[in-house]
């Protein structure tokens, strides 16, 4: 710690942090969830479980004139057995609304899996400890993203003036599900997570559900975004589906239907988008599941294929392309009674073209460029005059 600033200590409260649905008391202090207790309960998944603990958008919001802030957390780090170790996770500040500082996590726990097995061995570390400095002093609203790929514990809150909760604005708030993509997979920082680049962009309140490997449209995630307040809502679902050949057609289109409904008991009138799969050439018409590229593992590089066979899409197996028309008819057949759905072709966001310039790196996931990309051209569609997200007076 620093000793040259006379350090006040702020009990950390659910009234300094967005962007989170529950949070837990833990040996060490305060950890976030983006799934509410109920739903944690009747998940018996583990990266699913992994996944709902990483922070992707949620922030720590506070009122201050503080110069330096310090935060302790407890970090768990994942790193893949074989492979070099991930890079650190990254904490934004953005003062006022405007990006001010950037930390590197440090310390920590360290989860090592097997991708052979997925299988996981944690090695524990101590808490660290991430500090921002020569801020001005006048009063300001200062918002801490935590990183969006590591569990992160709060453990203590210090700050050389005091703080308070910062008040409301009166901004929408977003609510949108999805998968690694929208939890942010190869994004360059937690405000550089497409969903938080687009939200951005349409002035909005951010509660991000993306869940890597875990847009399953399982029921109890729907039951979470039913009971989560909010003015807009977005459901991008298809990809996790084909990853894990988890469905056939007959059980789709009667799942996304039961999804939906579950949403519209908590939201009757709320403006509600399906979002389609990106492209991804991959499974765009070869289903899964998919798995990663056993010769690629053996040259250091972690790269995905599909594992299906385009012939078995006449036994109902699942593509994007598939995919992408179902939810197209739903929506259409839904729509007819509902004026507040929308559909939004991924392919509007991220189609073949792109891909040719910036292609996936590991087949699957977009990198910090591809993030951009997709969320200026979300707020775009979704946000601007004739969107489905627009500003009603």
């Amino acid at each position: 710690m620093h000793t040259e600033h006379d350090w006040i200590t702020t009990p950390l409260t659910a009234d300094l942090l967005r962007g989170a649905l529950d949070l837990e008391r833990t040996e060490h202090g305060l950890l976030p969830h983006r799934l509410p207790a109920r739903a944690r309960a009747q998940n018996t998944n583990a990266q699913l479980a992994m996944a709902e603990a990483q922070p992707s958008g949620v922030r720590l919001v506070f009122r201050t004139a503080a110069t330096a802030i310090e935060l302790d957390t407890l970090r768990t780090k994942r790193d893949y057995a074989g492979f070099p170790p991930r890079p650190d996770g990254l904490y934004d500040l953005l003062v006022d609304g405007r990006p001010a500082g950037q930390a590197a996590g440090n310390g920590g726990n360290v989860l090592t899996l097997d991708l052979a097995t997925w299988e996981g061995e944690l090695t524990p570390g101590p808490v660290g400890t991430v500090r921002f400095t020569g801020l001005p002093a006048e009063e300001k609203d200062v918002e801490i993203w935590l990183p969006h790929n590591e569990t992160t514990e709060l453990v203590a809150l210090r700050t050389d003036a005091p703080v308070a909760p910062a008040p409301d604005r009166g901004r929408r708030v977003w609510l949108h599900h999805g998968s690694s993509i929208s939890h942010g997979s190869d994004a360059a920082s937690p405000t550089a997570v497409w969903p938080a680049i687009a939200a951005s962009r349409g002035g909005v309140e951010l509660i991000n559900l993306g869940l890597g490997g875990s847009a399953m449209l399982d029921p109890f995630t729907a039951r979470a975004m039913r009971d989560t307040p909010a003015d807009l809502i977005s459901v991008k679902m298809g990809i996790n589906i084909v990853n894990q050949d988890a469905m056939r057609l007959r059980t789709f289109g009667p799942a996304v239907h039961g999804f939906l409904d579950t949403i519209r008991e908590g939201h009757p009138d709320t403006p509600l988008l399906l979002v389609s799969p990106v492209h991804c050439a991959i499974h765009e018409d070869t289903p899964g599941p998919t798995a990663p590229d056993i010769d690629e593992i053996g040259k250091g590089r972690l790269v995905f294929a599909a594992m299906g066979d385009p012939a078995e899409k006449a036994g109902g197996k699942l593509t994007l392309g598939v995919i992408r028309e179902e939810l197209s008819r739903i929506v259409r057949q839904r729509a007819a009674d509902d004026p507040n759905l929308h559909y939004l072709d991924g392919l509007e966001l991220y189609g073949a073209s792109d891909a040719a310039e910036l292609p996936l790196p590991d087949n699957v996931h977009p990198d910090a460029a591809t993030h951009r990309r997709i969320g200026e051209r979300f707020g775009e569609l979704a946000f601007t005059e004739d969107g489905p997200f627009a500003a009603r007076s």
